[in-house]
């Protein structure tokens, strides 16, 4: 299934979310403004609160607030890029410069900050105690997620249990939240509802252990940030872990010395390293098994164009090149 095809069955949906985050993004205070627009606009595939209206869609919803959900659920998203990127000191995010870049550190955070606020405001109106305890709780561990990422920094003897602790927290929680929130939202019964929560969680994993693949595999201009970015900044991510364990002495001195300092020095020699050791096709076997486990959370609902996109979409997140 195309991409185009999956944005295709919930298009209008999709036109009036973008409308909506426009609307909301208003503020007496132009800085704020300009900030939250610059970063909104600045190309991302809205994939959070697509899965929130697919999920909606396929459990046949009906009344406008899955599309404020989808739009709480992007707010959400952005404000971590905003603070992301101000940690990991980032200078380029999907082919443009990051606010931080462009505008410092401070206004960033605090833009993200009423971002947060914006989406809780627009949580208390859809007046659902369930869904604000889901995205509440989901909001929580995101941020535990980046401190747990901030204290393994240059730190290459984490295991892979403390590396998927990170990922699930830190990526798939929000996934996992869309689906949730949208099938809950849709009034689902409790066996649905865990299924669709689950089929969150395992895309949210595949996608991240995708992204972690792609940084040694793919290119600036395809992802639209640098290349290496994750050895840059220190960060153990899985395809390191795999060729430490499976490489020679001299290669895993090489990568412990790497995350250590951080840096692209030895960048194109790692690449060759977690190629060769066969890590990037470990993790993305791994990737592979959590998007069968996706799939298989989807057999609870009925066949739809909207059920169809959900499969297309775990099936995605290990076919794409960005």
């Amino acid at each position: 299934m195309k991409v185009q095809q999956i944005y295709d069955t919930v298009a209008d949906d999709f036109g009036l979310v973008n409308q909506l985050i426009f609307d909301r993004l208003s503020s007496h205070v132009p800085l704020v403004e300009k900030i939250a627009q610059y970063i909104v606009e600045s190309g991302g595939k809205r994939m959070r609160p697509l899965l929130v209206l697919l999920t909606a869609r396929a459990l046949k919803h009906r009344g406008e607030d899955h599309l404020k959900l989808a739009a709480v659920i992007e707010f959400l998203h952005t404000a971590t890029l905003l603070h992301d990127d101000v940690v990991d000191t980032s200078d380029l995010r999907r082919g443009r410069a990051t606010a931080n870049a462009r505008w410092g550190n401070a206004p960033s955070v605090l833009v993200g900050d009423f971002l947060y606020s914006r989406a809780f405001q627009m949580m208390v109106e859809l007046d659902s105690m369930a869904i604000m305890n889901v995205l509440s709780s989901a909001t929580a561990v995101i941020a535990e997620g980046e401190v747990l990422q901030l204290m393994n920094v240059k730190n290459p003897d984490i295991s892979e249990a403390n590396y998927m602790d990170v990922i699930r927290s830190k990526t798939a929680m929000l996934f996992q939240a869309a689906s949730h929130s949208g099938a809950i939202l849709s009034g689902a019964d409790e066996h649905t509802e865990a299924a669709l929560r689950d089929y969150g969680l395992h895309l949210g994993l595949a996608f991240q252990l995708v992204d972690d693949v792609l940084d040694y595999r793919s290119s600036a201009e395809a992802m639209g940030k640098n290349v290496g970015d994750d050895l840059a900044e220190g960060k153990p991510t899985l395809p390191l872990l795999k060729a430490m364990e499976h490489g020679n002495e001299e290669e895993r001195q090489l990568i412990r010395r790497a995350i250590r300092q951080g840096g692209l020095d030895q960048l194109e020699r790692i690449c060759g390293i977690v190629e060769t050791t066969g890590a990037l096709d470990y993790t993305m076997q791994l990737a592979k098994d959590h998007v069968d486990k996706a799939k298989s959370c989807l057999t609870c609902l009925p066949e739809s164009p909207h059920r169809e996109s959900l499969f297309g979409l775990a099936e995605l997140a290990v076919a794409r090149s960005a």
